[in-house]
């Protein structure tokens, strides 16, 4: 009987560490997954903006808020120090592949022969240079504002789009503001381009390129009486000469010549932006990082009960040890370490099931978390120094498990 009691005890006290380290790896598992995905974000984010091929870019409030784009960006161009002026208006449009309904797509308008001057190393590999758009300037058919020029009924498609709508260079592929077929305008396509992998997901696939003047005729962003924002434009983006990209203060100063045409538009060049972004990413990391702290107190708390239970069932065992002379602190230490065992083991788990669950968003998750996901960067020093962080912690439970262990009345202890 007494044989049965000690396997019981014995197999009692192995399940009791092994929760431990359960709750342990379930707590370190929660930050590793937020630390990772959020952080592969952020970086992924960060590097776009340093590889832009622009370094300002003004923007405007409300919906196609930049107005006058193209006597903007005339204004822009005659400045020192500035190489390209792009603007950009997105809008969701419809086309008409051949035999086939409404498709939505993203039409975005932009001013071809400025386009290309603005992408980064990256992006320009993606699109035919020069964009085969028409007139490079646009301003034969904006014709000073009155978009009276004759137009070029050119436009470039995304690669998935040609895949799915077959849809080739040479094809008509008529485009309408609306679902109503009756009102599009056949254009001929006349290249392609890839697109690269955003957390926008497949939806952003579906793009075209057409000029400027095009779009904002299309959908009602022209000259005209009633129109909600003339001329109108999403942001507009400027490059500097090579020599003045990496001279902060030229940059300033160019931001700040821009800043005073457009009092009332935002403008930020992209090192600004990413000095926010960074800041951003540590105030979330923080915020993920407390977040977890609940998980990893409670996961502490149980190894400290473990520690302690473990400590009360060998009390006649401690007492022994101490009788025969053996020093509080050999026992103290091998309480601790065992804790920091315990807790080590914790954490290499939890990071092997956080890297799983990640693993597993990526395959299996809606589009926008599978995107997130793949951009999950797992950086071994943070996850090194998580290890670390909830060793330290061990060490206060082992620390409170021996206080008791070093408490016990010896004569009580042998009886």
């Amino acid at each position: 009987m007494r044989r049965r009691s000690g396997s019981r005890r014995l197999r009692h006290a192995r399940w009791q560490a092994v929760l431990a380290v359960v709750a342990l790896a379930t707590a370190v598992a929660l930050p590793v997954v937020l630390i990772s995905v959020g952080g592969g974000v952020s970086a992924h984010e960060l590097a776009a903006l340093q590889n832009a091929g622009y370094q300002i870019v003004v923007s405007a409030p409300g919906l196609h808020g930049v107005a006058e784009a193209h006597n903007l960006t005339e204004q822009l161009l005659a400045l020192p120090s500035v190489a390209a002026v792009s603007p950009v208006l997105s809008i969701a449009i419809d086309a008409f592949p051949p035999g086939k309904g409404a498709v939505p797509v993203l039409a975005e308008g932009v001013i071809p022969g400025e386009f290309g001057p603005t992408l980064g190393p990256a992006e320009s590999g993606l699109f035919p240079l020069p964009l085969p758009l028409g007139d490079p300037s646009d301003r034969t058919h904006f014709d000073n504002g009155t978009y009276d020029g004759p137009a070029t009924d050119d436009v470039l498609v995304s690669s998935p789009l040609a895949q799915a709508e077959g849809v080739g260079v040479g094809s008509l592929l008529p485009l309408a503001p609306t679902a109503n077929a009756s009102a599009a305008i056949a254009y001929r396509v006349t290249g392609t381009f890839g697109v690269p992998p955003t957390v926008l997901g497949p939806v952003g696939a579906f793009a075209i390129l057409l000029p400027l003047s095009n779009l904002q005729v299309m959908t009602g962003f022209a000259h005209g009486a009633g129109v909600p924002v003339p001329d109108a434009a999403d942001t507009i983006e400027v490059a500097v000469v090579p020599a003045a990209t990496s001279q902060p203060s030229v940059l300033e100063r160019v931001r700040a010549e821009i800043q005073s045409i457009v009092p009332f538009y935002g403008v930020s060049d992209l090192s600004q932006e990413a000095q926010q972004l960074q800041s951003a990413s540590a105030v979330l990391t923080g915020f993920y990082l407390a977040l977890s702290s609940v998980g990893l107190t409670v996961g502490l708390v149980f190894l400290t009960l473990v520690l302690v239970r473990r400590v009360e069932r060998e009390r006649r065992s401690i007492g022994i040890r101490r009788a025969i002379g053996q020093p509080g602190r050999s026992i103290a230490t091998e309480i601790v370490g065992e804790g920091a065992a315990l807790a080590a083991g914790g954490a290499i788990l939890g990071i092997a099931v956080g890297y799983v669950v990640v693993e597993a968003l990526a395959a299996w998750a809606t589009s926008t978390v599978q995107e997130a996901a793949q951009l999950a960067e797992f950086v071994p020093l943070t996850l090194i120094e998580l290890c670390a962080g909830v060793v330290a912690l061990s060490l206060l439970a082992g620390a409170w498990a021996s206080r008791a262990a070093l408490r016990l009345d010896l004569a009580e202890a042998l009886r």
